[in-house]
């Protein structure tokens, strides 16, 4: 059975070739372009978290306002500002406290893949005996 195709297999090898390196640099290009495309999506994304974070913190302190004007109902407008100040102030301590104790190099430490890996050590040295 004759092809009808009248190039040679030589040619037909180069055109392979080329056509493969014109797809594997397209498909670079079009991976460029993605990552491109996506990483302007996640600057984006970035920028309304930091949005909503401000606006978060802005009704936080519209709602911190309004627990000193409630408790100046019943207490001196000054004793209820330092006492709502004092408790957010200790709440805020402690988580700060607690983020930093959670970031110590001690905490970070990988402890199952340590001791998987002493499992496996141990693993080894008996198979070797």
């Amino acid at each position: 059975m004759e092809s009808s195709d009248p190039r040679s297999i030589p040619n037909l090898i180069s055109s392979l070739t080329s056509d493969l390196a014109t797809l594997v640099r397209k498909e670079g290009e079009l991976v460029r372009a993605e990552v491109a495309e996506k990483l302007q999506q996640t600057a984006r994304a970035g920028g309304e978290i930091a949005a909503g974070g401000v606006l978060l913190l802005a009704a936080l302190i519209v709602l911190l306002g309004a627990l000193i004007l409630a408790l100046s109902k019943v207490m001196d407008p000054l004793w209820a500002a330092i006492i709502v100040g004092v408790a957010v102030g200790a709440g805020g301590y402690l988580l700060v406290k607690s983020g930093l104790k959670m970031m110590q190099p001690a905490a970070m430490r990988p402890e199952r893949t340590v001791r998987q890996l002493g499992k496996d050590a141990q693993l080894v040295k008996e198979q070797v005996k």
